[in-house]
């Protein structure tokens, strides 16, 4: 890896200057990583579509699923809230609530208690003090900062290389990439951590039977492989900027 970064600039008495085989290597990791993303999501939408169409054993819809799932853990000062939108789904540390979008709050399908029952996961994770769901909301602020102004940064340091030969500000700007790619990382551990706990309740508490559970599981899975997409595109997305950097040195 080292060999292609070094390689990323070159000089042909017949060509001039160009990027060299280090820019064209990101430019497809990333072209990779792009589709497929978009594989993992279409795969996420069609079998999220299929478990909507499957209703719930005995009626019971997501904001019931997830009290349940609460209480069973010993859990009662996490509210269950309606949220409207879609794909709006969380648990907010903050508020101490399980917030349930329009497709899931009043829903009796599969597909609504699974991502229920994902989200309960996370309270689960917080009231038992997993630490990787700690470490991200200690990130959240500092992401949230960095991911607004690492571009502009890059921008700048890219521009004043023009008249000091200095990348400084550049490798300033990938540093703070670099945090929404750690955020990505630790993201990882507490999703699939999530779907784990959701699917063991969802289990042991007999509420599915072996089908269903199947489709629980098959949903969660397929939305957890969304953030290691995620994950694999910020690391990627750093290379193409050292990359990017070197060659312009």
């Amino acid at each position: 890896m080292l060999t292609i970064l070094q390689s990323g600039f070159h000089y042909s008495a017949t060509e001039g200057y160009g990027y060299g085989s280090s820019y064209s290597f990101a430019i497809i990791l990333m072209v990779v990583v792009t589709l497929v993303g978009a594989i993992v999501q279409m795969r996420l939408s069609a079998v999220t579509r299929r478990y909507s169409e499957k209703p719930s054993p005995r009626g019971i819809t997501g904001r019931e699923i997830a009290e349940k799932m609460l209480h069973d853990h010993g859990i009662y000062n996490v509210a269950v809230t309606h949220v409207k939108g879609h794909l709006t789904d969380h648990f907010n540390p903050t508020t101490m609530t399980v917030n349930l979008s329009d497709d899931v709050y009043n829903s009796a399908t599969i597909t609504a208690l699974a991502v229920a029952a994902h989200e309960c996961g996370h309270a689960v994770q917080h009231a038992t003090g997993y630490g990787p769901i700690r470490m991200r909301s200690q990130l959240v602020p500092i992401v949230n900062f960095s991911s607004k102004v690492a571009g502009w940064v890059i921008l700048a340091g890219v521009a004043m290389m023009s008249f000091t030969n200095s990348a400084a500000l550049c490798w300033v700007g990938i540093a703070l990439v670099a945090i929404s790619a750690l955020f990505a990382l630790v993201t990882l551990p507490v999703e699939y951590n999530a779907s784990e706990r959701a699917v063991a309740w969802l289990e042991s508490s007999g509420t599915l039977g072996d089908e269903s559970l199947d489709g629980a599981h098959e949903a969660l899975r397929w939305a957890a492989r969304t953030y290691l997409v995620a994950a694999l595109s910020a690391i990627v997305t750093i290379l193409y900027y050292i990359v990017l950097i070197k060659s312009r040195r």
